[in-house]
């Protein structure tokens, strides 16, 4: 199940995988404020996602947007890829379930590694703050980019894909 918490109790958790630690490495540079990684996500204009290459297969999606609200939020899981989400600037809640509790409503795979699930049940609540991160693996039904509060917050983010593949 899912993992979440700040980058040194996640790395403690996850200290076994060189894929893990490769991401690992990138999230502690990019929440180092003035860091070229750090400096690369703030410049990320609101709405759009640039895509960086961390090698074997491991890449971020850095993330810049204005939380929605938890009604327009979609449950999402993803068979190829592990995230790691991580809250550089804002916050935003999440929410988290079983894949086994949710009915597919749209299937994208094996095109695009996500599937989404019907709105029928409701999961955990994260609340994720710069600094903190959370690990979803293909079991975790994930309902990200909420709104905490009104007015909703800028959120920076960078999600790390992690091929599952490479941590079995």
């Amino acid at each position: 199940m899912a993992l979440f918490g700040s980058l040194a109790t996640v790395r403690t958790q996850l200290a076994g995988s060189p894929s893990f630690q490769k991401a690992l490495a990138y999230v502690e540079e990019i929440l180092r404020p003035g860091s070229e990684a750090h400096q690369r996500l703030l410049a990320v204009a609101t709405g759009d996602t640039g895509r960086v290459e961390l090698g074997d297969g491991v890449f971020a999606l850095e993330q810049a947007y204005i939380a929605k609200p938890p009604a327009e939020g979609r449950w999402e899981a993803h068979r190829v890829y592990i995230d790691v989400q991580v809250i550089v600037s804002g916050d935003e809640l999440m929410e988290v379930t079983d894949v086994s509790r949710l009915a597919v409503a749209e299937d994208h795979t094996p095109a695009k590694d996500i599937l989404f699930f019907e709105q029928n049940l409701e999961g955990s609540v994260l609340r994720m703050r710069a600094g903190e991160l959370a690990v979803f693996y293909p079991v975790d039904a994930h309902k990200p980019s909420l709104a905490a509060g009104v007015p909703a917050a800028l959120v920076r983010k960078t999600v790390v894909k992690v091929p599952v593949a490479s941590v079995s």
